[in-house]
């Protein structure tokens, strides 16, 4: 059995499973955010309408609450949902609430892996479509919806049809100029933005060996439905740092099937941007040299690591944006560590502009959303219409190193072009 196939055995109870086998699987984490549990607290309602009883959690001390996507409050509604969110964890008993302005918080595929909540070989399931990001830590990570959600929270346990998986090698190290973020925006390019729908996409090779763990969650994050790389020492050495005290390496079996494989040269890439309106309408950077831009956003669990702001910071280092440019590290302990090396001081001084950890401009709530005609440089991860703001508005979705590139030029930059 390849990892996938392997967890959802274990969290099942069974020996074996096979892609379209329907199991029922103990679920080992559970969060739920900002936006989330408001939704989730009103299937509760109706339940106990209904006379089910809500009155405690299966198991609480697996469940984690984090305040990301509206915070700061924009207006009357989030600043409610936060208080919502508070009386929640009260009720239930639930410890582990990152709450805003209360020192570490982020946003929540952040926190999963910067406070190593998720281990290898766990089953995660959250209340967002970019829980997935945690695969890379060797765990099967999943979003679901608001009744689902509620009825972990209630029975511990969910169904899944154990998908089938893509398999992507890669093969060599990324160059200087290559981050993660390209490769996966070639990858989305190549098969479609629907391309891995109810699909595991796992991704190995000696390209994917020779990541941080921090790239590898880069390539996670994007694959939207599940994505996946099996874990090594450099992740239970990862984890540890950040107070994990159980995990360990798992793996899959080394003659698993996989339904196809996609073969990859590090050596081959470029950096990538993602056009307007779709993440899988791919380009080379330098072939969209011409493109002026209003805004360069550093941000979001995609782009808004330690390791890529370091790597816009390298770029922006002596030199000074010629457009506004947000940078906004995905929690505060990523936050007090670049203000402790010295990189938001880099960001300053190159005229940037420096905020909290929030999923606000990303989702085109608020803290940053575009106008109408406005055009963006994003290290997020979709840029559908309307994505960050206006309707008219576009983005391009690019790696830190791009994004920071054209930040200094005003239009799309391959990162080695400038002077």
């Amino acid at each position: 059995m390849n990892i996938t196939e392997k967890i959802l055995a274990r969290a099942s109870g069974q020996t074996t499973v096979s892609p379209d086998d329907i199991v029922f699987a103990k679920i080992d984490k559970v969060m739920v955010h900002d936006v989330s549990g408001p939704g989730v607290m009103k299937v509760f309602d109706k339940l106990q309408k209904q006379g089910i009883d809500t009155s405690k959690l299966h198991d609480s001390s697996k469940v984690w609450i984090a305040e990301d996507h509206f915070v700061p409050s924009a207006e009357k509604i989030s600043a409610e949902n936060i208080v919502k969110l508070s009386n929640f964890s009260k009720k239930y008993d639930i410890k582990k609430h990152f709450k805003y302005g209360m020192g570490q918080y982020g946003i929540c595929h952040t926190l999963s892996h910067e406070e190593a909540l998720v281990n290898p070989g766990e089953v995660y399931v959250g209340g967002d479509s970019h829980t997935n990001t945690t695969g890379a830590l060797g765990a099967f990570a999943c979003g679901l919806g608001h009744t689902d959600i509620a009825y972990v929270l209630l029975n511990g346990e969910i169904w899944f049809k154990v998908p089938e998986t893509y398999y992507f090698k890669l093969n060599g190290k990324l160059p200087p100029h290559i981050m993660a973020k390209d490769f996966i925006l070639k990858i989305i390019g190549d098969i479609g933005n629907d391309g891995g729908a109810y699909n595991t996409m796992q991704f190995g090779g000696t390209g994917i060996d020779e990541m941080s763990v921090e790239s590898r969650l880069t390539l996670a994050n994007m694959t939207t439905e599940a994505g996946i790389i099996e874990s090594d020492e450099k992740t239970v050495q990862y984890l540890k740092e950040r107070g994990a005290t159980n995990a360990s390496v798992f793996r899959g079996d080394p003659d698993a099937d996989y339904s196809k494989i996609f073969e990859y040269e590090a050596s081959e890439l470029e950096p990538t941007v993602a056009k307007p309106f779709s993440p899988d309408n791919i380009a080379v950077a330098r072939e969209l040299s011409s493109t002026e831009l209003d805004k360069s956003y550093i941000g979001s669990c995609t782009g808004a690591k330690y390791e890529d702001l370091l790597a816009a910071a390298k770029i922006l280092k002596g030199r000074k944006v010629k457009i506004r440019t947000e940078v906004l590290p995905a929690a505060i302990s990523i936050y007090k560590r670049a203000i402790k090396d010295g990189l938001i001081e880099i960001f300053l001084d190159a005229g940037a502009t420096v905020g909290p950890p929030t999923c606000g401009a990303c989702c085109g709530a608020h803290m940053g959303v575009l106008a109408k005609d406005e055009i963006c440089v994003s290290t997020t991860n979709r840029n559908f219409p309307g994505r960050m703001g206006h309707v008219e508005s576009q983005t391009y979705l690019a790696s830190p190193q791009v994004a920071a590139a054209s930040a200094v030029t005003g239009k799309l930059t391959d990162p080695r072009d400038l002077n």
